[in-house]
């Protein structure tokens, strides 16, 4: 089937820039076959969307998420120690396959609404996350998660490493959905595993390899005290700061830490909203890109940053580094859309099919209307985008040729189900929280 928009505000996102303003766009199958400005060419039995001048452009790529965990979302705020008290206890009592199911039914919904058309995803009971993904239609990375705090899908790491294997025969030949290996973080795995997770990646190339690195300072002191140097130096040593890895977070970095990234070729997600409600600092995200490491930008989850859409963060992410560099120069507006489309594709090494509206490139689009008006005057379509565009502007999302939303209306998910499943949890997270609370 061929669909051609018309009268589309095109921001390609390609190595050019290049727009088109009226522009067309033509897709056949799952393909974008041409694009161009002006009137687009004349195709029987094609379908016409007149797009009525809104933008349209690459579907948003988030980086880094944990969409089994929005059902954790807002609880206990303000509490220090809520990882502790209540959020690894409420994970190892009800953290089961279907609560993971149901969380990240709530997160593909969020982000089809919100304009993001891929996803990378660390989380427990992955398969249950890869069956979700696959019937809302998005693009997706998910990794399955190892750790040593006893978590909720694996009580020894030889377990943790067959819930790998599981995920990847599971995943074998998806078109849209790649397996992935994501040790939690390097405190949390150990060394010993680290060099084991090394390995395997070695053996299973094509499988992407995700993990927390520098979050923390509880991380940076536990290299510090058990290695005697950086968290980074670590991971090297262990042989995981290989090409390709996913690195979230990236705050905790000095220049030696950044060169030895960018040596090895890893990519990073940074994560500004929840690293800043965290109070854990500003990821050195010009400096990061100045050495030649991808960045692209991830929500993480619900639990920490709140909103899975994109636009949440593109604010966050511009503001930070103007802070960090005293000036509004760093980190213009067209940068931070480059790390949410192109940039962020290629942090996750699909930026050959997606991340840009090009020729050949698969069908993974979405259409924001401007007919806001705090978006007007638009001087920039960038700046546009970066502080005045809100989730509610995305009318359409298209990934591989397939509408997900049409107007507004999620095609694949059944909001009002999936809302009421998340609600049923939190009922009972609420009723162990007391339990807590109340105990001597």
């Amino acid at each position: 089937m061929t669909t051609i928009l018309t009268n589309a505000w095109l921001l390609t996102l390609d190595p050019a820039l290049s727009e088109h303003n009226p522009g067309w766009l033509q897709i056949d199958d799952t393909t974008i076959t041409a694009l161009g400005s002006g009137t687009p060419p004349r195709i029987e039995d094609a379908e016409i969307i007149d797009c009525g001048g809104d933008i349209v452009m690459p579907g948003m790529v988030n980086t880094h998420c944990h969409m089994g965990m929005a059902v954790f979302r807002g609880l206990a705020e303000d509490v220090d120690d809520r990882l502790y008290r209540y959020i690894l206890p409420l994970e190892r009592k009800f953290v089961t396959p279907d609560m993971v199911r149901i969380g990240s039914a709530l997160s593909a919904l969020e982000m089809i609404q919100g304009g993001v058309t891929t996803v990378a995803d660390m989380y427990y009971f992955e398969t249950e996350v890869a069956k979700v993904c696959d019937r809302a239609g998005l693009r997706a990375v998910l990794g399955q998660t190892l750790a040593d705090f006893n978590p909720p899908d694996h009580k020894s790491f030889d377990e943790g490493f067959a819930a790998v294997e599981q995920l990847v025969d599971a995943c074998a030949g998806h078109p849209l959905i790649t397996p992935s290996i994501a040790p939690h973080a390097p405190y949390s795995t150990g060394f010993a595993v680290m060099q084991r997770i090394a390995h395997w990646s070695a053996d299973h190339p094509d499988i992407p390899v995700q993990m927390h690195l520098a979050e923390s300072t509880l991380e940076v002191d536990w290299a510090r005290k058990t290695h005697g140097q950086s968290t980074v130096a670590v991971t090297r040593d262990a042989g995981l700061l290989k090409p390709g890895l996913i690195a979230a977070h990236c705050l905790q970095l000095d220049d030696a830490d950044i060169a030895m990234m960018a040596e090895a070729g890893v990519h990073a997600a940074t994560n500004p909203r929840s690293n800043g409600k965290a109070g854990r600092g500003i990821a050195p995200v010009e400096k990061m890109r100045r050495a030649g490491i991808p960045v692209g930008i991830g929500s993480d989850g619900a639990m920490s940053g709140n909103t899975l859409d994109l636009f949440s963060q593109f604010a966050p992410v511009s503001m930070f580094a103007k802070l960090l560099g005293g000036s509004r120069k760093p980190l213009p507006a067209i940068d931070v859309i480059r790390m949410a489309t192109i940039e962020g594709a290629r942090v996750l090494g699909l930026a050959d099919m997606v991340g840009s509206l090009e020729p050949g490139k698969q069908a993974d689009l979405i259409r924001i209307s401007l007919a806001a008006p705090r978006l007007h005057p638009i001087y920039d379509a960038y700046s546009a985008l970066v502080f005045a565009a809100m989730p509610s502007d995305v009318t359409h999302a298209m990934v591989a040729g397939r509408w997900l939303m049409r107007d507004r209306r999620v095609e694949t998910l059944d909001p009002v189900q999936t809302t009421r499943d998340a609600i049923h949890i939190a009922v009972m997270f609420k009723a162990e929280m007391r339990q807590i609370d109340e105990a001597p």
